[in-house]
């Protein structure tokens, strides 16, 4: 039996994997007014929840490269999978601020290995001139799912309570494990894929391919003194906290500044959906430019650029009149970050061999998480309530918008230079 376009019914299988991923993730921050309230846990008890996540997280980036180079994309992705959903199920069985710990430390160490297993799957599936398309594809499940997250979960835990939500999205992360399993097997023998499919796969019509030389992969010392892998882990350092702002206090930002109710977070899916159409304009566009001659790092770092001037609208956010003008702006400002996601991604395949791509993801990720803490602990800090009144200021997250305005903008001359500098010293095109 043979499937024709096989390599998109893989990609469909990674975004999927991905809408799973932030719905699970961020089913506790969307129902954190519910949960903090059902448990007594204190703003300050839940930015020190979402540490421990962030601290697993980082930890399995790390781990999980060395499982993906080892196992391969499929059989990894596969354990990871299960596992952030056995650890979502868990999350009912929470009683207090210290097992909501618990179990958000074991979310965070399988749900990390779902950003290093599906690059890898992308650079075995597809030539370079479509890793960025299948990269926005599965890249787009992270806002899609959180585009449905607000709507689904707050109506789930409405109507069943949030205990038996969490349950419900363990389940549906098992049921995608077994397609996967079937379908995913290694590219050279896979018996569902055509001839010419196979060829197109292993075929490489961009300008970078032909001046690229053949290199082996890296250890993880040699990964740690490339200048480009120190390069791109600051560009996701500083530029995640942004993207992590509006998964994680957000919708909690919307209850307290902007007066919305538990069920009113739900608004929150036209913010995500901009995301999800960003991270697939960002891929779509990076295509178009390589097809008409720029090599893939120039047509990102291009792309990216773009993006990163969209971002000082962000202080719009909090001074906004309207609750519509709010959301209307943080629309804009997670399009553009999904459209930069998408790119600074692709450029890691771009630049790392592919025996090492594992390794180089985790590596570069943990700079996010690092980026996530420092965010988490910073906006906690700025919700400390007045030592007199003990009241939150309805102002105290204006600070962090105004902050976010330059974060993607101070990256991109360290990309510029870090990309120039790997592409000079290897004697490549220069781009």
């Amino acid at each position: 039996m043979k499937i024709p376009y096989l390599r998109w019914w893989i990609a469909g299988l990674l975004f999927l994997a991905s809408v799973l991923n932030y719905v699970d993730r961020n089913a506790f921050s969307l129902l954190a007014p519910t949960i903090q309230n059902n448990l007594n846990v204190p703003d300050q008890d839940y930015a020190n929840i979402q540490v421990a996540f962030q601290v697993a997280y980082a930890i399995a980036l790390l781990l999980s490269g060395l499982i993906v180079d080892k196992l391969g994309s499929g059989k990894a992705l596969a354990l990871f999978v299960g596992w952030w959903s056995l650890a979502s199920m868990s999350t009912s069985l929470a009683n207090s601020t210290l097992t909501l710990g618990i179990v958000m430390f074991m979310l965070g160490l399988g749900e990390a290995g779902n950003w290093t297993a599906a690059p890898k799957a992308v650079s075995e599936w597809f030539p370079a001139r479509q890793r960025g398309l299948a990269i926005g594809i599965y890249t787009a499940g992270t806002p899609i799912g959180m585009t449905l997250a607000p709507i689904a979960l707050v109506w789930l835990s409405g109507q069943y309570g949030w205990r038996s939500t969490f349950v419900v999205m363990g389940l549906l992360g098992l049921v995608w494990v077994l397609p996967w399993l079937v379908i995913n097997r290694p590219v050279k023998t896979h018996p569902w894929l055509t001839p010419k499919e196979r060829d197109w796969i292993y075929s490489d019509t961009t300008p970078a391919a032909a001046t690229q030389p053949a290199v082996s992969g890296w250890t993880y010392g040699e990964a740690l003194r490339r200048p480009e892998v120190w390069c791109l882990l600051l560009g996701r350092m500083l530029s995640d906290p942004v993207w992590f702002f509006y998964l994680i206090w957000y919708p909690k930002y919307l209850v307290s500044a902007r007066g919305l109710s538990q069920a009113g977070v739900n608004v929150t899916w036209v913010v995500f959906l901009a995301a999800g159409i960003g991270s697939m304009a960002g891929g779509w566009l990076a295509s178009l430019f390589i097809k008409r001659g720029w090599t893939p790092p120039r047509a990102r770092l291009a792309i990216m650029l773009g993006c990163a001037l969209c971002m000082p609208l962000s202080p719009l956010v909090a001074f906004a009149p309207t609750l519509a003008w709010s959301l209307a702006f943080a629309g804009v400002i997670c399009f553009a970050h999904l459209a930069w996601l998408t790119n600074i991604t692709s450029l890691i395949v771009d630049v790392v061999p592919g025996p090492s791509l594992g390794k180089v993801f985790g590596i570069v990720a943990a700079g996010s998480c690092v980026g996530a803490i420092i965010m988490n602990k910073m906006v906690a800090r700025l919700l400390e309530p007045d030592t007199i009144t003990k009241l939150v200021s309805p102002t105290a997250y204006n600070k962090w918008y105004i902050l976010a305005a330059g974060l993607h903008l101070a990256v991109i001359p360290v990309l510029i230079w870090g990309v120039t500098r790997r592409r000079n010293q290897q004697g490549m095109a220069a781009y």
